[in-house]
């Protein structure tokens, strides 16, 4: 195997990690009732009863608010499909793994702002931005790599109607026939 398969493999196997976990995190977004009343079943803690007492009323008497939680789990499915475009050019998309790593950072801010405004105490906002924090991790991984695979081909993927790099022997020639 060359240099370049192998580091496409490896690639491959830290997408698929990311990609799962993002599915997963979205699937355990739609029964949150029923998963607040197991996890309550197992733990006797206070916030978690009060997010499962409120979750229960909600889904009594106002069962649309929870709707918002079905578009949360859509959000984390659809992100997940983004990152297939790594997988199949992972130089020409990293900007995919460059978005994601943007909104990882912008976890932490939600949480210290919204958390606050909606009660939510601070452990609870320090778990959430552990999410941002971990899920950065193998992003970081991934652009390494992929800028590794990128120097390996001699520079960033040109597709069709690309603009060629200054300073490249393209825009060199381009100048001198303008």
């Amino acid at each position: 195997m060359t240099e370049r398969s192998v580091l496409l493999r490896r690639i491959r196997v830290w997408l698929t990690l990311f990609i799962v976990c993002l599915v997963l995190s979205g699937l355990t977004a739609f029964p949150l009732v029923s998963e607040l009343h197991w996890a309550n079943s197992l733990i006797s803690h206070e916030w978690l009863r009060r997010v499962g007492d409120g979750l229960e009323r909600a889904d009594a008497d106002y069962p649309f608010l929870l709707y918002g939680t079905d578009w949360l789990a859509f959000a984390h499915l659809v992100i997940a499909v983004f990152f297939y475009g790594v997988h199949r050019d992972p130089v020409r998309n990293i900007w995919i793994v460059e978005a994601g790593m943007i909104a990882c950072a912008g976890i932490i801010p939600l949480a210290l702002i919204c958390g606050p405004i909606r009660g939510i105490p601070f452990g609870w906002s320090v778990i959430d931005m552990s999410f941002g924090v971990f899920g950065v991790i193998p992003l970081l991984v991934l652009r390494r790599m992929i800028k590794r695979l990128e120097a390996l081909a001699g520079g960033p993927a040109a597709g069709p109607g690309a603009e060629p790099r200054p300073g490249s022997a393209a825009s060199a020639g381009a100048a001198v026939t303008s």
